[in-house]
């Protein structure tokens, strides 16, 4: 799914700030996301878990497209998704900008989405691994 196909976004105000939209139903998305909000950010950042039923949608079947691929909807309102949303999440956040900024460099952010989208292939297996590890 591309950025042009999401015609939607999540109901919430900005305040002038990303907004970080993770899927909180997924073990490895909570893990990472809660890696990134420990850190202090260089502006700062919303975070909306889309799988909250609390979280309200402009059209209700964009709950599932923004659980399917990370997202980030930057201050001027840009939404962004996969690798691209990584990149800006990346520039934001202290021992992180070197990734973002390597990330930046020409053909890095393709070849990424590339490996993300390899990723989304097997999350659900991963997904499985991790909640059985959890329960032991």
């Amino acid at each position: 799914m591309t950025d042009a196909s999401l015609t939607a976004s999540p109901e919430t105000p900005d305040g002038g700030a990303m907004t970080v939209m993770f899927d909180g139903a997924c073990p490895l998305c909570r893990r990472e996301v809660g890696l990134y909000r420990g850190l202090e950010p260089l502006q700062p950042l919303q975070w909306l878990d889309v799988s909250a039923e609390t979280t309200t949608f402009a059209d209700p079947q964009d709950r599932s497209r923004f659980m399917a691929r990370f997202h980030v909807k930057r201050a001027d309102g840009k939404l962004l998704s996969g690798a691209q949303a990584f990149v800006a999440l990346w520039l934001q956040l202290p021992g992180w900008r070197w990734l973002g900024h390597a990330a930046s460099l020409p053909g890095i952010t393709a070849l990424l989405e590339l490996i993300y989208v390899g990723f989304l292939r097997i999350r659900p297996t991963l997904q499985r691994v991790v909640v059985a590890c959890e329960r032991s």
